[in-house]
């Protein structure tokens, strides 16, 4: 999986930081969702990008650190037979439980979208299965006003910038 943080979408993106932070996607999450969803104040998980593209990729079984994620799909396999579907159990952030039959699984096409309540549900990624086709992924990352530090370090090692950093010479 290649990812890619928030801190470089945001140097690079003034569309996607404009979008993320609209008052009508706010109102919207907030009614959806039955919270008061408000935008994440780390740089780096506010949004980021995944992107699976070799057969095997996935994207491991976790839970979100932040309540609401909004998922928007750039590129996926053309059928559920090439991987890459969400899997996820709602209503319980128990990773076992994506062993079991309460699993779901969802197959999403370029241009589709999903909310997720992340952080009580635990969801994966199913491996691709086939040579040639990509899942790529624009995450936004949602928070409630009691929720706004991150409980992992998981997103600072997972997203972390890929830009080389400028050399500090010795004064």
């Amino acid at each position: 999986m290649t990812t890619l943080g928030g801190q470089v979408i945001a140097d690079e993106s003034p569309l996607i930081s404009g979008l993320y932070e609209h008052a009508g996607l706010l109102r919207f999450l907030g009614e959806v969702a039955a919270l008061d969803a408000l935008p994440v104040r780390d740089p780096i998980e506010r949004y980021v990008v995944n992107i699976l593209h070799r057969r095997g990729d996935t994207h491991g079984a976790h839970t979100d650190d932040y309540p609401l994620a909004v998922v928007l799909f750039l590129e996926a396999p053309p059928a559920p037979e090439g991987g890459g579907l969400l899997e996820y159990v709602p209503d319980t952030p128990d990773l076992g439980s994506l062993e079991t039959s309460r699993a779901r699984h969802a197959h999403y096409h370029p241009g589709d979208a999903y909310v997720l309540r992340s952080d009580t549900t635990a969801h994966r990624v199913t491996p691709l299965l086939r040579d040639g086709v990509r899942r790529t992924v624009l995450n936004f990352a949602y928070t409630t006003s009691g929720r706004q530090g991150a409980s992992t370090p998981s997103a600072s090692l997972l997203y972390a910038d890929p830009r080389p950093r400028p050399r500090q010479t010795p004064s």
